[in-house]
């Protein structure tokens, strides 16, 4: 008489799914902002296309913080009310990802590709640049000029926001300076096509172009048609240039 078949284990259950992410309340300090921005880096493997581009944001946002409390600026408040509300919009577009909500047109090659291998590290930072810059860098200025009762070209509003360009300019420079000097990219054609694809980006430029664009915003603040459609265009144009900052080559 053979024996009898073993009886297999009962199945394993799978391990619960964890709820997603409550979204955080909006910061009002730069300080909560870069403790924010370290929360996310503390949370983000390292390799994680939202990670390089957030450990260059919360570098230049410690340097602010540093010329806020060095009295660099003429108007501190407007530049504080500034940069919260600047990385605010970060930080949304952040929960939205986190909790599987629609993700702002904007952000969302960065997010939908954060993971691919074959993108190298200067192309997600300058893709985040790009979306937080050309998009919501122009909405950040409307908003903190309407929270303060002032226009953007009041007092010294240009002349303040025109100083951070040079603490930006050289976090850029800092992270092409990084990846140019790799010793594999004289012999690497993936790291030369990269080169060429980043090289006619640039964050002064964007910036110029966002105050620009924060003025053409203002003037269409009461007009909800006008302002929206602007916007939309706005944020088509700046997912497609993160898309082709994002390609793999």
């Amino acid at each position: 008489m053979s024996a009898a078949p073993p009886v297999p284990p009962p199945p394993v259950p799978p391990p619960p799914v964890p709820p997603p992410p409550v979204p955080q309340a909006p910061v009002t300090t730069v300080a909560e902002a870069m403790a924010r921005m370290q929360a996310i880096e503390t949370a983000t493997p390292a390799g994680d296309g939202l990670a390089c581009f957030n450990r260059m944001y919360l570098e230049v946002t410690r340097q602010v913080d540093s010329e806020l409390g060095r009295g660099s600026f003429a108007d501190p408040v407007f530049m504080t009310r500034l940069d919260v509300v600047f990385a605010n919009l970060y930080f949304e577009a952040v929960d939205a990802a986190g909790s599987n909500s629609a993700v702002p047109l904007a952000w969302r090659p960065l997010f939908e590709r954060r993971g691919d291998t074959g993108i190298e590290p200067i192309q997600f930072a300058l893709a985040g640049m790009n979306a937080h810059i050309n998009h919501d860098l122009p909405l950040a200025v409307v908003t903190a000029c309407t929270d303060l009762a002032t226009v953007p070209t009041a007092g010294t509003h240009l002349a303040d926001y025109q100083k951070v360009d040079a603490l930006l300019d050289a976090a850029e420079q800092s992270v092409r300076q990084s990846f140019e000097s790799a010793p594999e990219l004289a012999v690497d054609r993936h790291l030369r096509a990269v080169e060429d694809l980043v090289c006619g980006w640039t964050i002064n430029a964007a910036r110029d172009l966002a105050w620009g664009n924060s003025l053409l915003l203002w003037q269409l603040r009461d007009d909800p048609f006008s302002r929206g459609l602007f916007l939309d265009n706005l944020a088509v144009s700046v997912a497609l240039a993160s898309r082709l900052l994002l390609v793999a080559v």
